[in-house]
């Protein structure tokens, strides 16, 4: 049932009017508890909190697959004013982009160039910058731009998603460049000949990367809220003494606060991804097919 639910779901999060009808009641769908606002400034707020809560954060401004090249540069233009929101609060927090926001369907050479001004304000504000990953048709491009853009600029990372099978090899090859990754079990509908179907298979590999990753030394952030595997990375990080400074657990806003709070008090580094803007309703979509009792949550917003 649940699988049926979470296909339904990731239906609904492509659709266009699903889309509008979302805008029209805006967060009051219940999405709030998921996406920090709208707008830059409630956001930095929410950020606040979290570092007041002794978290840091990583901001994402949602908007992914720019239509057009205007649109593409308003992507840019606002994660230069993410980087300056954050340096004019002294905030602790970073900056996530999804590389289709900044035209990679639209012109390869036009995206890079938009990141590479992006790198250089974050340079400039001594900030860092995470390359999120999206679906697989985006990953190879992703990567490759990530390695290219790395051999100039060490403030830069990329994300990886255990559920597909090419995430270990791209582990190997990212971990014995020194890369800064974020790794994730992955939340796109992806079809059988690119991903793991079973959850089981994604938690195996999932685990596996985690500890390659760490194992060169390379730093780590372990993006899960499966306290499953949570567990299984203290013990080994315990196991094998590895520097806390060498890793960071990573959760979504709104998720598992209580375990982000039990890490916290142990003395662990946790990050909070943090997002925001007008296009929620796709993230926010992502967010119940990966569980879909919370659409009971949604329901009760509704019914108020």
């Amino acid at each position: 049932m649940d699988n049926v639910m979470r296909a339904a779901l990731q239906r609904l999060g492509r659709s266009r009017s699903a889309t509008r009808l979302a805008r029209r009641y805006g967060l009051r769908l219940g999405a709030s508890r998921f996406v920090a606002g709208v707008r830059l400034e409630e956001a930095l707020d929410a950020v606040g909190r979290l570092n007041a809560a002794g978290k840091a954060a990583t901001l994402d401004y949602l908007g992914e697959f720019a239509g057009s090249e205007p649109e593409a540069d308003r992507a840019a233009a606002m994660c230069v004013r993410i980087l300056e929101g954050i340096a004019a609060r002294g905030a602790d927090a970073n900056l996530s982009l999804k590389l289709s926001s900044l035209g990679l369907d639209l012109d390869r050479g036009r995206c890079v160039a938009r990141l590479r001004g992006i790198l250089q304000e974050a340079w400039r504000l001594r900030s860092f910058v995470r390359l999120d990953m999206e679906d697989s048709p985006r990953c190879e491009a992703t990567i490759g731009i990530y390695r290219e853009l790395r051999r100039s600029c060490d403030h830069v990372g990329v994300a990886v998603q255990a559920y597909l099978y090419r995430s270990m090899a791209d582990i190997r090859t990212l971990a014995a460049a020194g890369s800064n990754v974020r790794l994730v079990k992955g939340a796109y509908k992806e079809p059988e000949e690119v991903a793991f179907p079973h959850k089981a298979d994604v938690d195996a590999q999932f685990a596996e990367m985690i500890e390659h990753h760490l194992a060169y030394g390379r730093y780590t952030a372990i993006a899960t809220h499966d306290r499953a595997i949570v567990e299984r990375a203290k013990a080994w990080i315990a196991a094998h003494g590895t520097p806390r400074t060498r890793f960071e657990f990573q959760m979504l806003y709104g998720i598992g606060e209580a375990l982000q709070d039990e890490l916290v008090r142990e003395g662990y580094k946790v990050r909070v991804y943090v997002p925001f803007g007008e296009d929620w309703y796709g993230y926010f979509m992502r967010r119940l097919a990966e569980r879909p009792a919370n659409v009971w949550f949604v329901l009760r917003n509704l019914r108020r």
